[in-house]
């Protein structure tokens, strides 16, 4: 295998990229010399992050110079999802801040009316003339991207209210908006394909399952995690042992898994950080995407997350106690990283917010906090019924379907879920993504089989 040089723009999700090269057997460094990235047979223009921020940070390190000599020295480069987009001539994100100018085109605001990132797994469909690219269900995690395919690419295309471009490949150059870093099996066999230059194989991998076009319906394991194990309660207490954090993973995935979240719930009441190894050991083993969260307090906590493996980071104690955290983080990562979690106990007026691990209430009304929170930069609402965490006694629909219609980021339900049926109850109620957590550990059912259930009510579901 060739050598590959991740280029580091300090802001991507660098541990993932360089975890599935791992897999392939590839040998893949991340520098931030732009000597290595001038003399590497193989470039990766990696993507997590804000585009102002990683566009000042190529330049600053003289890396926007050596991307583009390069490739004009015909090195192959794989950008992916921010990376394609600082390939191009600029972005609405950051207006005025000049791209790479490789790719003719400005990336736009994906359409109102669809829930903003575009969070989760949709089909992409390559044109005739795309050489590596197979259709697939792939993992995508954006809020602009290219409308039209530059004169001379050839382009994959999806859809997420409006059809917009997937992937393109021209000569040494192949970006893709999705991560095929995250998209599993199909996403690793693309990057062999760009390893080796081997065209696609005529077979794709399977389609979405149920009806419907768009994104698929993400089920979500959880980990909770305390001293590097996987624990379970009830309402966030009698914890008792579930496992171990990587192999547990590895399991979900196998069955299906979309997304693992973890969460190091001992983090905020012990005034630390999250455990990185455990995320390092999870992402060794994962092929999709992982949120990671607890005792987040700054953004160089949510840094060290992202290089140890997370691609998403969950913030809740600490954004209650400092609003201006979700600000600071969507404008270091990208609003697609920034995950609120919410806690919320029913009271005779509504939903109030808990934190330290549900011990405290936090004088907040959920629906409020879930829409100030979207307005300061989360791109992503992990809400959890604090009733009925872990008594699988279904969730609580009527507070996933309030925060559904009160913000327009994706909302995962959390909460309650023991069988088949509460699943599709919390996708009826407006959920992007149901995350459950003892069904799963207690081996009382499985991602696959929950799956088929989904498909067969007609849901959207990746196979």
């Amino acid at each position: 295998m060739s050598d590959v040089v991740i280029v580091d723009s300090g802001v991507a999700n660098l541990a993932s990229v360089r975890g599935a090269f791992a897999r392939l057997g590839a040998p893949a460094r991340v520098s931030s010399d732009p000597e290595d990235v001038r003399r590497a047979a193989r470039v990766v223009l990696p993507g997590v992050g804000a585009y102002a921020a990683a566009a000042g940070a190529l330049r600053a390190r003289g890396l926007d110079a050596a991307a583009r000599e390069a490739l004009a020295a015909g090195t192959p480069l794989l950008a992916v999802c921010l990376g394609m987009q600082l390939l191009c001539d600029g972005s609405e994100e950051a207006p005025g801040v000049p791209g790479l100018g490789l790719v003719p085109g400005v990336c736009r605001r994906l359409p109102q009316g669809v829930r903003v990132p575009h969070l989760g797994w949709s089909r992409v469909e390559p044109d005739g003339a795309v050489r590596l690219l197979a259709p697939l269900d792939a993992a995508f995690a954006h809020s602009y991207a290219l409308r039209d395919a530059p004169p001379g690419w050839a382009a994959a295309w999806t859809t997420h209210g409006d059809r917009f471009v997937a992937a393109l490949e021209r000569d040494a150059i192949l970006a893709c908006q999705f991560h095929p870093e995250l998209s599993g099996a199909a996403g690793l066999a693309l990057l062999g394909h760009w390893l080796d230059g081997r065209p696609a194989p005529v077979w794709s991998a399977p389609a979405s399952a149920g009806t419907g076009a768009g994104l698929a319906i993400r089920l979500v394991p959880c980990l909770d995690v305390r001293d590097g194990r996987v624990v379970k309660g009830v309402r966030f207490t009698g914890l008792r042992d579930a496992g171990d954090p990587a192999e547990q993973a590895a399991l979900y995935e196998a069955q299906g898994a979309d997304e693992i979240v973890m969460l190091d719930i001992a983090a905020s009441a012990a005034g630390r950080g999250t455990q990185l190894d455990t995320v390092g050991r999870i992402r060794a083993v994962l092929g999709i995407p992982l949120t990671a969260g607890g005792g987040v307090r700054s953004v160089d906590d949510a840094r060290a997350l992202l290089a140890a493996g997370a691609d998403k980071i969950s913030v809740n104690t600490a954004a209650v106690a400092r609003p201006a955290l979700l600000a600071e983080l969507a404008r270091e990562f990208g609003c697609q990283c920034v995950v609120l979690a919410v806690d919320a106990r029913r009271t005779d007026a509504g939903w109030e917010v808990l934190v330290m691990g549900g011990r405290e209430r936090a004088g907040l009304d959920a629906l409020a906090w879930a829409r100030e929170a979207v307005a300061l930069g989360a791109g992503e609402i992990l809400l959890t019924s604090w009733d009925r965490d872990g008594t699988r006694g279904g969730c609580d629909v009527e507070l996933v379907r309030a925060v559904s219609q009160a913000v327009a980021v994706p909302v995962i339900a959390s909460g309650g879920i023991g069988t088949r049926a509460h699943v599709a109850d919390a996708v009826a109620a407006g959920a992007a993504a149901v995350l459950a957590a003892s069904v799963f550990h207690d081996g009382d059912d499985t991602v696959a089989a929950i799956k088929v259930d989904l498909a067969g009510r007609g849901v959207r579901v990746r196979q």
